[in-house]
């Protein structure tokens, strides 16, 4: 009895002994495939972790943005991408006069109420998060002219564009175009923007909607961010920075109460 008891131990003991054996048979056979199954694991961890970074990074601080028309021509062309600042505007500071922003013109440039489908909205959002498809047709980028209490005229006996009474040199304009080709004489609401694209021409902005409900004016708080730098492609990388032409313009006295004189 005692023979049989150690024989049936010995042979419980030699089946997992067998089975390591099998299993160290196996990976010198394919010492490659358990390898490669870490290697595929890892990389799509490291990619899944990457995507989300970038999305969270494209969501609350630096957006790229893909220029789809030529309406800043020749500051941005079409193709080009550039990233969108989203904390420009931090700390009660707003938009200025010669920034390049990038805003939602639901309600102001696109009639409220209009949807895109939402599996495709979903898909293209996510894309364009990353700066490989363009943006939503409710998003505009566009360089600010006026901010509130301004008063902006066109066209002085030069042919520019007159801000609280001074004629703006505006050197970024295209070559092909003048400032505006229709008349306007507006002054912008407080919390409000007058935007204009740099090809005047080839550009539907503020003077477009003058006629509509908000009379052209985008809404501060529409604003995405501000382009700051062309990242895309290489042989365009620069900086965005055409403030300078408004140097000269005054700004219009405020009222304790917040308005304007």
């Amino acid at each position: 009895m005692d023979t049989e008891a150690k024989h049936t131990e010995r042979d419980r003991t030699s089946t997992p002994e067998a089975g390591d054996e099998e299993v160290r048979s196996r990976s010198a056979r394919f010492p490659g495939r358990s390898r490669s199954r870490m290697s595929l694991r890892t990389a799509g961890l490291i990619g899944v972790a990457c995507t989300v970074f970038v999305l969270l990074l494209s969501n609350f601080v630096m957006q790229p943005f893909q220029i789809p028309s030529s309406s800043m021509e020749p500051t941005l062309a079409v193709g080009d991408r550039v990233l969108v600042n989203k904390l420009a505007y931090g700390s009660g500071s707003g938009p200025e006069r010669g920034d390049v922003i990038v805003f939602d013109g639901t309600g102001s440039f696109v009639q409220e109420g209009v949807a895109e489908n939402p599996v495709s909205a979903t898909a293209r959002e996510g894309l364009a998060a990353l700066g490989l498809a363009e943006p939503a047709e409710t998003d505009f980028i566009k360089r600010v002219i006026g901010v509130g209490g301004d008063r902006v005229v066109c066209c002085d006996k030069g042919g520019r564009v007159e801000v609280n009474g001074v004629p703006v040199e505006e050197r970024y304009l295209h070559p092909d175009g003048t400032a505006s080709a229709v008349p306007f004489d507006i002054v912008v609401p407080e919390g409000t923007l007058w935007v204009m694209g740099d090809h005047r021409t080839a550009s539907r902005d503020s003077r477009d909607h003058l006629g509509e409900p908000g009379g052209g004016m985008v809404p501060v708080d529409k604003v995405i961010g501000r382009a700051d730098w062309i990242a895309w492609p290489v042989g365009r990388w620069t900086s965005l920075d055409s403030g300078a032409a408004f140097a000269d313009v005054p700004q219009v006295p405020r009222t304790p109460g917040g308005g304007h004189g």
